[in-house]
């Protein structure tokens, strides 16, 4: 290994003298050298590339920063680096002065190369003796580290041992009851076995995440959206939950709107823990109180409740995974309050707890808002509204199942069935009863022709039919810019390989050979809704559709759209039966379009962007309010106010650059 060293001196024959004294040990690679003319071009060298310096020589008087004040730089930021001061002013106060500063030797101009070849050893001999003093260190530290993490690992796997033995007991013992009396344990079985399993698929799964989570695997899947509406379902969730236990749950939100980025499966989770804790240690007649707030630049979520409480000598500890309190102690924290504080420090935010014996347990979470700036564009997987369905809060059977006796047959997604044999058209039809808003058509044609009128959700359809088969009926649907959203799932007998690729050469979404499993239609289908969920966040930006060089149906539309209301977006007259005329669409056929791509109402769009746009022109221009609002196409700048308030929840001044 070569010695390292940085020349630093404002002399510029220095340098060429230097590689010439010591171009044989540069060529036998004992020394590489570097060069600065100051102080301050030296500590940027050594700044990027600290690894890059061992040695500094440098003299005292230079333009920019002195010598002195380099090797205090050095010394404060570097000090495994060396540094040696050569100058022609060789007195006791400069000598001492330097010692004093962390130089660790001192040569006097007009230099002796013997002796600085002998300082140069000498230096470099102390550097190794650090290094390898900084080596033994490390390895002793690591050693520890690696030594506390197999007792941790020992102590996980036994602790995680125990937790598994729990709902196993319960689905091995429940199975043999069922299996000895299934007149008496039948249905009480069955639904313990469930809650069970699931309980330990939930553990599984959030060892999973914790694992990924140490492991740097998981990131922020952010999607600005209304974090009151995950708040809401939880609270009603959790809600219906205590209610079941005789346990009050109080849900305080001064907000109908908090606007900002996050991962709604995350903070899903660090809720869904937080809540879960608080109706499992509550007792009968107790009370839960679930708080949402805006606190300056944060979100606070606070969960409290009525319990125990914690003792003191337990508090530092109720982090640690699987904690056991004492015997005469009822706590058990498991994973979950580990994962909540590891996904807590994911987000950047602080988890504080609070806990005696008079007013229970709360748990305060500060996260930051995040801005739409902050917001990277990501897909975010099992969300809707917020909402992250794929989740479902453990042991809440009852409650859900109290939720599904009331249907709003409305809000379900539209299918449209095409297939021209009746029986076939039936059994599809029972299939999607109750999930689905279905409509029938015979046969390829009518079943184009009922596309264009009702712009369903989504279409499954024959492939052999008369008229029109499926494959051209597809295509049709693909290509034509009223329907090109819309999914499609081919149904058929033809199960071969090649009619597969036919199929989705023709754009069909998913091909599915008859007979189909029922589970896995319906899978297809949820996952084809939740895929266009999903693109949603990408089209409610304030920034154009990005270009891409094979955009999608759905961007070239939005684009389209984007551009015709910009281009109108002064003209006061410009309304929704204009743009209708525009881009070449029915009113029914645009709103319903605009709903499936962006969740909104065609006015509503309209109005978003609008508003979006005004926003950037405050930002950026010395236009008065009502000026703004004419700028937009509003008529009435008081009614600009108020939309504008609804939207960003300051009035429009606010914004003003």
């Amino acid at each position: 290994m070569s010695a390292k060293i940085l020349v630093v001196d404002d002399e510029p024959q220095l340098e060429r003298l230097i590689l010439q004294r010591f171009r044989k040990q540069i060529r036998n690679e004992k020394y590489t050298f570097s060069f600065a003319q100051n102080g301050a071009e030296a500590l940027e060298q050594i700044t990027k590339a600290p690894d890059e310096v061992e040695i500094v020589l440098t003299d005292i008087n230079m333009p920019y920063m002195d010598g002195l004040t380099l090797i205090t730089r050095v010394r404060e930021s570097f000090p495994e680096i060396k540094c040696v001061i050569i100058s022609a002013y060789g007195d006791m106060r400069n000598i001492r002065k330097a010692m004093n500063n962390g130089a660790f030797d001192f040569l006097i101009k007009p230099i002796e190369f013997s002796d600085l070849e002998t300082t140069i050893e000498k230096t470099y001999a102390e550097v190794k003796i650090a290094r390898e003093a900084l080596l033994a260190r490390e390895l002793k530290d690591k050693n520890v580290h690696l030594e506390e993490i197999d007792r941790m690992k020992s102590l996980f796997f036994t602790n995680i041992s125990h937790e598994f033995r729990t709902p196993i007991t319960v689905i091995s013992g429940m199975a043999d009851q069922i299996e000895e009396e299934p007149e008496k344990w039948l249905e009480e079985g069955l639904r313990m076995i469930r809650r069970n399993s699931r309980n330990l698929l939930d553990l599984i799964n959030q060892i999973l995440q914790l694992s990924k989570l140490e492991a740097g695997k998981i990131e922020l899947k952010l999607k600005r959206g209304n974090i009151v509406n995950l708040t809401n379902y939880l609270s009603e969730t959790f809600g219906a939950l205590a209610a079941i236990r005789d346990i009050r749950l109080d849900y305080h939100c001064q907000h109908e709107l908090i606007e900002m980025c996050f991962d709604s499966v995350m903070l899903s989770r660090i809720l869904t823990n937080l809540l879960s804790n608080a109706v499992k240690y509550t007792p009968i007649g107790g009370s839960i109180n679930f708080e949402v707030d805006k606190v300056g630049e944060h979100l606070k979520l606070l969960v409290s409740d009525s319990g125990p409480g914690i003792p003191g000598d337990h508090l530092p500890h109720i982090f640690e995974r699987f904690y056991q309190g004492e015997a005469n102690y009822q706590l058990s924290t498991g994973i979950g309050l580990s994962l909540v504080k590891e996904l807590v420090q994911v987000m950047n935010g602080e988890l504080q707890l609070v806990s005696d014996a008079e007013s229970g347990t709360t748990f305060t979470i500060l996260i930051p808002m995040l801005s739409e700036v902050d917001c990277p564009d990501m897909t975010v997987s099992h969300q809707e509204n917020g909402l992250p369905f794929e989740q479902e809060p453990p042991e809440i059977t009852v409650a859900r199942q109290m939720e599904e006796t009331v249907v709003v047959q409305d809000d379900l997604p539209s299918v449209l069935v095409v297939e021209d044999h009746e029986d076939v058209r039936n059994y599809v039809v029972a299939v999607l009863h109750g999930r689905y808003n279905v409509e029938v058509a015979t046969d390829g044609m009518d079943g184009w022709e009922k596309a264009l009128s009702l712009m369903p959700d989504l279409i499954i359809s024959d492939v052999m039919m008369p008229q029109m088969d499926g494959f051209d009926l597809c295509e049709k649907l693909k290509t034509d810019p009223r329907t090109d959203h819309i999914p499609v799932i081919l149904l058929t007998a033809k199960a071969d390989h090649a009619s597969r690729l036919e199929g989705l050469k023709h754009g069909a979404d998913v091909y599915l050979a008859k007979p189909f499993e029922k589970k896995e239609l319906h899978l297809r289908i949820t996952k084809l809704l939740e895929l266009r969920t999903k693109l949603r966040e990408k089209y409610l930006v304030s920034e154009p559709v990005a270009e891409e060089i094979e955009p999608s149906p759905e961007d070239r539309f939005i684009r389209q759209l984007q551009s015709i209301i910009t281009d109108n977006m002064q003209d006061e007259n410009f309304g929704i039966q204009e743009l209708c005329r525009a881009i070449g669409m029915s009113r029914t056929q645009l709103h319903r379009k605009i709903k499936f791509i962006t969740g909104l109402s065609t006015s509503i769009y309209v109005r978003f962007l609008k508003l979006d746009q005004a926003k950037k022109i405050l930002e950026t221009s010395d236009m008065n309010v009502s000026q703004v609002a004419y700028e937009v196409g509003f008529r009435d700048p008081k009614y600009f106010s108020r939309v504008f308030i609804e939207k960003f929840g300051v009035p429009p001044i606010k914004f003003r650059g």
